[in-house]
């Protein structure tokens, strides 16, 4: 099969800014303004963050992305980026990939890896579907962070997630994630709509699964993106591998109204050496 298409920019110019320098100039400030955190024990192979609007949820995504950069300075080895985000849209069953070549944002084109995608696609219930990826904004508003934070030549493999089994998740991940040159990115918000008190009580008890790779625990208001974090959750604990709290914040502590939140949450995934 041959690749050629592009996939544009969804949601430039509303769930972030649509101008290439302004667009480079709020990331770096979420980056500088992000609350330093200690590196946790081990090796660094993934991030789960959130994904509303960059006003809203990019102070707390920062965070990870701050320690991802500071994972590229010391020579991380990451080159391609396995990027795992739920379904708002279409209601699909399973998990999909784009047929292009590329995806673009304000600051750019980013190839997409055919090799990882190839794989993605020998998993059952995995199918090539770009209608799934036209309008999801989960995955887009990572891709400018990436684009700051990682050193030019990185490939990337946007996966949307629908219903799916923990298991048929883990098995895609097995697929791919597959070497230290590969990060792991899971896409999700925690709570959504309660007040900002409930919120926290809410997304406290949730973190706390997330950290204990509890799968079981994550209900269904939980977290938008369940599917792909219980999936995530299930491989790395297979894995031996640990998730530690970055940072917890809702809407409200950032930018929003704190009688209907949206929760945030932002987590290392490590590899024990």
């Amino acid at each position: 099969m041959t690749w050629t298409a592009e996939r544009p920019a969804a949601v430039a110019g509303t769930f972030y800014e649509g101008d290439p320098a302004a667009l480079t100039s709020d990331v770096e400030r979420m980056l500088a303004a992000a609350q330093p955190v200690d590196p946790p024990s081990g090796r660094l192979r993934g991030l789960i963050v959130p994904h509303a609007g960059h006003v809203y949820s990019g102070p707390v995504a920062a965070t990870g992305y701050r320690l991802l950069r500071l994972e590229v300075a010391a020579a991380s080895p990451v080159r391609r980026v396995v990027l795992l985000g739920p379904d708002h849209f279409v209601g699909i069953r399973g998990m999909a990939v784009p047929t292009v070549e590329h995806f673009r944002t304000p600051l750019g084109t980013i190839p997409l890896d055919e090799s990882l995608r190839t794989a993605a696609l020998s998993v059952p219930g995995v199918r090539g579907d770009d209608a799934a990826h036209s309008r999801e904004h989960s995955l887009e508003v990572q891709l400018p962070f990436l684009q700051r934070v990682l050193t030019t030549g990185w490939t990337l493999l946007p996966v949307v997630v629908g219903a799916a089994e923990p298991e048929e998740v883990a098995a895609l991940l097995a697929a791919t994630v597959t070497g230290l040159d590969v990060l792991l990115l899971i896409s999700t918000d925690l709570s959504h709509y309660h007040d900002h008190a409930t919120a926290q009580r809410l997304d406290q008890r949730t973190c706390a699964a997330i950290e204990a790779l509890d799968e079981t625990a994550i209900g269904t208001a939980d977290a938008c993106g369940r599917y792909p974090l219980r999936g995530a959750m299930a491989w790395a604990r297979r894995q031996g591998w640990q998730v530690t709290l970055l940072d917890r914040r809702t809407s409200a502590d950032t930018a929003g109204d704190p009688h209907r939140v949206v929760g945030y949450g932002t987590f290392a995934i490590t590899e024990p050496v």
